[in-house]
């Protein structure tokens, strides 16, 4: 018999043992970002953290990619029906409004019986207030060291200054000068 997704997805020692889709359905492979952080964020085009967290997404993106640094944004419609639009409209909206150059993936579920492999992995790794292992909102987001490992949590709206005092240590040159 084989185990559910979400046993093996318990099982699982990084994000790089999952299967991600980009926006266009096609496989994304999460190891090309192996030796580097990056921020994974559940996001809603029609939601009041909508524009604070792309803003905040953009900044760290824009500021540390040369670094190696990544956003992965997940359009998730489980949160009072704030992201009813298909992948491509959010990539429009997110890259148009927001100058989103980060990846935006499939639209996902990050809860329930039908939430995906990865997140159940993020929510176990890094649980929530009062050890919560469920997604609360919009832009909750997820902070993964070089290794693959969640290692934070932000609940929605976390400024741009309080993930970046979380993310400086994870680089390789984390004493250098900014």
């Amino acid at each position: 018999m084989r185990a559910s997704p979400l046993l093996r997805a318990a099982a699982m020692s990084s994000i790089y043992d999952f299967q991600v889709n980009d926006a266009e359905h096609k496989p994304y492979d999460l190891t090309q970002h192996k030796g580097h952080p990056l921020l994974i964020y559940n996001v809603a085009s029609k939601c009041g953290y909508t524009k604070g967290g792309y803003e905040t997404a953009t900044a760290l993106y824009n500021k540390y990619k040369d670094r190696g640094f990544t956003v992965l944004a997940f359009p998730c419609n489980q949160f009072n029906g704030q992201e009813p639009s298909t992948e491509a409209e959010v990539k429009e909206f997110a890259c148009t409004r927001f100058k989103a150059d980060f990846p935006i993936m499939e639209k996902i579920d990050v809860n329930g019986d039908k939430e995906h492999p990865l997140y159940h992995y993020l929510k176990h790794a890094q649980k929530g207030l009062l050890g919560s292992t469920s997604v609360k909102w919009n832009f909750t987001a997820f902070l993964v060291d070089k290794e693959g490992h969640a290692v934070h949590r932000f609940s929605p709206g976390a400024k741009t200054e309080e993930i970046e005092k979380k993310l400086l240590p994870l680089f390789d040159d984390a004493g250098a000068k900014l």
